[in-house]
């Protein structure tokens, strides 16, 4: 019988190899890049967004198996949020992959990002997978920068 971590394993692996809303978008008001230089991970996020609401989002590039996932994950959830539930979320999100804590309230906000909470024990990959929270959060607030995670 398969237990949850393998559960999340295959989860991680399926959003990796088949990564969803993977491509530029045809239109979009919003885009960011975004760079790991410890792992060389690179991402590109275009975003459609209209009275604070992300209506559409999508990605480009190329990286580990984490940092393909969480990019993945990350449009999947983020479609028809606010900019400020992003915020919450990035927030919630940095603070599982970081500490490995995860509560009831922040495991129902998260959804199935939360299978990236094993992270926490890889310090390493941390920046893998918040590289598209930061790359997605730099775009929102407008930085003309590319977005790292150093």
């Amino acid at each position: 019988m398969m237990d949850l971590s393998d559960l999340y394993q295959e989860l991680i692996l399926d959003h990796s190899r088949s990564p969803r809303n993977f491509g530029r978008l045809a239109t979009f008001n919003m885009t960011q890049q975004g760079f790991n230089p410890v792992c060389g991970d690179q991402v590109t996020f275009y975003i459609l967004e209209s009275k604070g609401v992300i209506q559409d989002i999508s990605f480009e590039g190329e990286g580990c198996a984490i940092a393909m996932a969480s990019a993945s994950l990350l449009t999947d959830v983020l479609k028809g949020k606010s900019v400020e539930q992003m915020h919450h979320l990035f927030d919630d999100f940095t603070q599982v992959v970081t500490t490995g804590e995860v509560d009831e309230a922040v495991e129902a906000r998260l959804q199935k990002l939360i299978v990236l909470a094993g992270v926490s024990q890889y310090p390493v990959r941390v920046k893998c997978a918040t590289l598209a929270w930061h790359t997605v959060k730099a775009a929102v607030s407008d930085e003309d920068i590319v977005a790292t995670t150093e």
